[in-house]
């Protein structure tokens, strides 16, 4: 695995953090953006910046317009009211859904957006080698989708995403409809990808443990019209073994973000 992780990605892998270094620029910022369909406001008018090397969990009720948060970062989308700065163009977005094509196998799967973007065919095999290796599917390569289990699909899609070494990370609920340990060992297998590249990320969930296991900031959104009403800074330092779930300042912590939840709601 060290490999894949130090090879094919190596240009984000020599970045440091320089301590006294001033505040890094953000690489998606919403300076007062809000998004309506129609007479239905379905995004209030929000502030929210996410640098380099920032994960950002974002977290509400259901309808409150996460995923309208998303489609507007990745500009699928845009505001109807506000502006959107841009420090990058390369995003790469993991929905809900797999959204695999049954007839490629998963290394066909992978490459995809590497062939979209015309990559030349001897970057797209060494990426795609790296990328299958650091989500553990090597040995899966020639698989189609309907041979995969829900967390092998959920794997092949962030393995397709990653092969573009995106500066900005979008997830859209990729782990809501998996049991519990499948769960968590992708939350592992995504932390690991964080730590490596830390790209900017902005991770929707209805999981308030998975937000807070995951991210170095959790927000939290009010139902519809949805508003930022809170954000949590998370002390904890990475990697996070899944047992800090169990320790008192986690759990304190997750308390504090459901209730704030709760209250949104």
């Amino acid at each position: 695995m060290k490999r894949a992780l130090t090879g094919a990605f190596s240009r984000n892998s020599t970045r440091t953090v320089a301590a006294m270094a001033p505040a890094p620029r953000p690489l998606v910022a919403f300076h007062e953006v809000g998004r309506s369909f129609g007479s239905v406001e379905a995004l209030a008018p929000c502030d929210l910046a996410v640098p380099r090397g920032e994960f950002v969990s974002i977290i509400g009720p259901s309808g409150c317009g996460k995923s309208t948060l998303l489609r507007l970062a990745s500009r699928l989308d845009a505001p109807t009211t506000g502006s959107i700065e841009f420090a990058t163009d390369s995003v790469g977005y993991v929905f809900q859904d797999a959204t695999l094509m049954p007839w490629r196998s998963v290394r066909r799967n992978v490459s995809l957006l590497a062939e979209l973007n015309r990559m030349p065919r001897g970057e797209i095999t060494e990426r795609v080698d790296a990328a299958l290796e650091v989500v553990g599917l090597v040995d899966f390569a020639g698989h189609l989708p309907h041979q995969l289990s829900g967390g092998m699909k959920m794997r092949t899609s962030l393995a397709r995403s990653l092969v573009l070494n995106p500066e900005v990370f979008l997830f859209d609920e990729p782990f809501g409809a998996l049991d519990e340990i499948t769960r968590g060992r992708l939350n592992l297998v995504l932390q690991d990808l964080f730590i490596t590249h830390r790209f900017a990320g902005l991770f929707v969930t209805h999981s308030v443990e998975e937000a807070v296991f995951l991210a170095n900031r959790v927000v939290v959104m009010s139902s519809r019209p949805g508003r930022i009403v809170e954000e949590f800074e998370v002390p904890f330092e990475h990697p996070r073994s899944l047992d800090l779930r169990y320790q008192p300042d986690f759990a304190t912590l997750a308390g504090r973000v459901a209730k704030a939840l709760e209250d949104a709601s």
